[in-house]
Order: structure tokens, then C-alpha cells, then sequence
């Protein structure tokens, strides 16, 4: 005969339903699994996490244009240099101690050096985005670079449009200046032109820096932010796996003490019945 006394069978359940939720939190890591644990904080959560991954990929956006800034002002970097040498030649050649012979050979100089100029603003780009000039065939001015650098539509930081070859800067008349009419002259109405392309590059430069300054502030920002995020969403979910630990083991005795007495409670039961029956 078998007769189950269901008296204990809630108080049995509980502990049970108790020790296998420990356990899940302890396998997860987290004090929040399901909306059932804790509805409100999981919507809190879930909208911490969304807003973390939206932080994210603005550090990431930002980041990346940080590199281009860089690279952007290695080239300027380089085409001063070059228009460094292009007017200190230009000097010698308006110079009346400077023969004819010399002053074509510095032309010569003068032309290769702008010539490597638009090489460099065809060939600068980051992911192949083409930064001193439209793309790599069309020289005429490249757009305004726009990044994203928020998680709002109007958290943007844009640099200015971009020209920096010859045409662009003024100088196609030196690139293609004809020797055999370059004279002392010549040269020295060219130093202004020279001194012009500089005062403009030294623009298109001081706009790449000031960006990325905005940049730097931006990604110190968004860390703050994107940290500040996270370490909130995880006092709302992550587990104190000491405390756990401790809850497991109570709600683990509290099961088996459960057990037993539901496992004796039923054995009385019968015993009672049988004697009754004799």
C-alpha cells in the first residue's frame, strides 16, 4: 500500500525551486536571468546594455578618426617640407649670381618636388577615402568629412573640404613653368604664389588638428561615459558570488531537510493507516 502525505510538498517544492535558482545565478554570473527574477531591473538593464553598445561604437567611430586626422597630417607634414625646399630653391633662382643653367636646374628641383606634392594628395587616404583631394584621379576639392562621435544624430564633428595639390593651392603655373623663360624675374613672382600655397596648406593643417582635438575630448568623454555604463548595469545584474555561494549551501540543506521530512512524513503516514486497519 502506498499513501503520500502532500503536506510538505509546497515547503519541499519552494526549497527546491530556491536551490535551483541559485544555482542557475552561480552558472550564469548574473543576479538577473530572467524577467521573473526581477522585471524592473532587467528592463533598467536592457537599456544600460543597449546604450553601452551605442557608446562603444562611438569610441569606435572615434578611434578610427583619430587614425585618418593622423595620416592626414603626416601628408600636410610632408607637403610643407616640400614647398619648404620649393621656395628656398625659388630664392637662389631669383638671385642675379645664379646662372641661367642653374636657375633651370633648380626649376627642374622645383617641379619633381611638386610633382611628389599631388602625388601625395592623390595617394593619402584612409580606408579609401581619398583626404587632400576628391579621389585619387579627380583633383578637384574632396568633401567635408562628417563622424559620428555621439549617440545622437547631432553628435557629429566635421572637418573642412580639402584641396591640397597644385591646383588647389595655386601653384599649376610653377609646375609648369617653361625653363627657357624662367629668369631671375620669373622666380621672384613666384615667392608670393609659393608663400600663399603655405598660408593655405597651414589651414588645411590647423583645421586637421583642431578636429582632432575635438576628437580627443570626444573619446575621453565617451570612455567616461561608456564605463560609467557599464559599471552601473553591473551592480544591477552581476552576481556577488560569495554571498551566492552562502545562499546555495542554506537553500541546499533546506532542500535535503525538506526531502527527509517529507520522505518520513509519508512513512508515518502509512504506519498510522496499517495500525488502523489491523
Amino acid at each position: 500500500m502506498t499513501i503520500n502525505n502532500t503536506n510538505n510538498l509546497p515547503t519541499y517544492d519552494y526549497n527546491n525551486n530556491q536551490l535551483n535558482g541559485s544555482l542557475n545565478r552561480i552558472a550564469t554570473g548574473l543576479l538577473i536571468n530572467q524577467a521573473s527574477d526581477n522585471a524592473a531591473s532587467l528592463a533598467i538593464s536592457e537599456n544600460l546594455k543597449v546604450q553601452a553598445s551605442g557608446l562603444s561604437q562611438s569610441l569606435e567611430n572615434v578611434n578610427s578618426a583619430l587614425a585618418l586626422t593622423q595620416i592626414g597630417d603626416r601628408a600636410f607634414d610632408e607637403q610643407s617640407n616640400i614647398l619648404d625646399s620649393v621656395k628656398s630653391d625659388l630664392l637662389k633662382a631669383s638671385t642675379a649670381t645664379t646662372s641661367q643653367e642653374g636657375r633651370e636646374a633648380l626649376l627642374s628641383n622645383i617641379q619633381k618636388g611638386l610633382e611628389q606634392l599631388n602625388n601625395i594628395a592623390s595617394t593619402t587616404n584612409y580606408n579609401g577615402t581619398t583626404l587632400l583631394q576628391a579621389d585619387a584621379t579627380d583633383t578637384s576639392a574632396s568633401q567635408s568629412l562628417e563622424f559620428q562621435a555621439g549617440e545622437g544624430s547631432a553628435d557629429t564633428i566635421e572637418t573642412t573640404a580639402v584641396q591640397a595639390n597644385t591646383t588647389g593651392l595655386g601653384l599649376d603655373g610653377l609646375l609648369n613653368q617653361d625653363p627657357a623663360t624662367f629668369d631671375a624675374s620669373t622666380a621672384q613672382s613666384f615667392l608670393d604664389t609659393v608663400d600663399d600655397a603655405l598660408t593655405q596648406l597651414n589651414s588645411y593643417r590647423a583645421d586637421f588638428g583642431s578636429t582632432a582635438n575635438q576628437l580627443q575630448s570626444a573619446n575621453s568623454n565617451l570612455a567616461t561615459q561608456y564605463t560609467n555604463t557599464v559599471a552601473a548595469n553591473s551592480v544591477l545584474i552581476d552576481l556577488n558570488y560569495a554571498n551566492e555561494v552562502s545562499n546555495f549551501s542554506k537553500q541546499n540543506i533546506l532542500a535535503q531537510v525538506g526531502a527527509l521530512g517529507l520522505a518520513q512524513s509519508n512513512n508515518i503516514t502509512q504506519q498510522t493507516v496499517l495500525r488502523l486497519l489491523q
